[in-house]
């Protein structure tokens, strides 16, 4: 972990990252890519230490509310918040400023800001993201292995939705040949149904993969999956999007099953939900920017 004096926070999408890098060690993780030019080890965590008076300084001179996402490149509840807390530091200043929150996470850390997470939901808006991928507790161990299991997410969620705060469901990634099954979909979709959350986020079956994941990404592989990996390149080459075989199967359960218990699953009207302010309309369908 290393500290640095950032010169700003918020992204022309209102999106902040108060840390790059991550602990959490999923295998498949995106912002490993090169292309986001970290220039140091992805768990030798950035920390922006001046990153809420910076957020502050920010919203005090706006003179439109809107909602702030966090979450999209980095887990705002890794595990040097416990100690650091920038990211409870920056909902305050959100909280005291009236603004909206789109928070995104695979971390229970995030109950212990629950109190002003309902003061946010309160004063404007407060929507929670939860990303789940694997329903089998196991096998979650090993592609998420440094951050609470999918069972207690699913109990956060719930926790969630008791305190009257909005739920979104990241379904995403799925691994071909790993969790692209029918059970695993089942599963995680019936984790949504019980925990009633307002959406699931689902961009089809499968994964992305480009230069800096993908080779953490087989290093993985070769230790938990013997085999998989030359499976992999025979099949993908060096493709940026790997779907799975069963993707167009999947997809189907996938949009039948929230049409029934109607969730939210529409990528763009999820999105027009996370980034629409009370009494602002759905008029922005772009992603938070991704401030590094």
């Amino acid at each position: 972990m290393h500290f640095v004096e950032a010169k700003g926070i918020l992204s022309a999408g209102n999106g902040m990252n108060v840390y790059r890098g991550c602990t959490h060690g999923c295998i498949y993780c995106d912002s490993r890519s090169r292309c986001y030019q970290m220039h140091h080890d992805f768990e030798d965590i950035e920390v922006k230490r001046n990153a809420p008076e910076l957020l502050e300084k920010a919203l005090r001179s706006r003179q439109k509310k809107c909602m702030v996402g966090t979450g999209a490149m980095c887990d705002p509840y890794m595990h040097c918040e416990e100690q650091l807390e920038l990211t409870h530091r920056c909902l305050e200043v959100i909280d005291t400023y009236g603004f909206g929150l789109a928070i995104q996470t695979k971390s229970d850390r995030i109950l212990r800001d629950i109190g002003l997470l309902k003061d946010i939901q309160r004063k404007a808006k407060c929507v929670v993201q939860m990303t789940l991928t694997t329903f089998d507790e196991e096998l979650c161990r090993i592609l998420e292995p440094g951050v609470c299991s999918t069972r207690r997410r699913f109990e956060v969620l719930e926790i969630l939705r008791q305190e009257g705060i909005p739920t979104v469901v990241w379904l995403s990634p799925i691994l071909p040949m790993i969790n692209d099954t029918r059970e695993n979909i089942e599963g995680i979709l019936e984790y949504c149904i019980r925990a009633k959350v307002y959406g699931i986020l689902c961009f089809g079956m499968g994964m992305t993969m480009r230069e800096g994941n993908r080779e953490y990404y087989y290093a993985a592989m070769d230790r938990h999956f013997p085999g998989l990996k030359e499976e992999y390149q025979r099949k993908y080459g060096h493709a940026y999007e790997i779907p799975s075989d069963h993707n167009r199967e999947l997809m189907r359960l996938f949009h039948a099953t929230c049409a029934k218990w109607n969730m939210v699953h529409q990528v763009q009207e999820v999105f027009a939900y996370l980034h629409a302010f009370p009494q602002e309309g759905y008029e922005q369908l772009s992603l938070f920017g991704t401030y590094l």
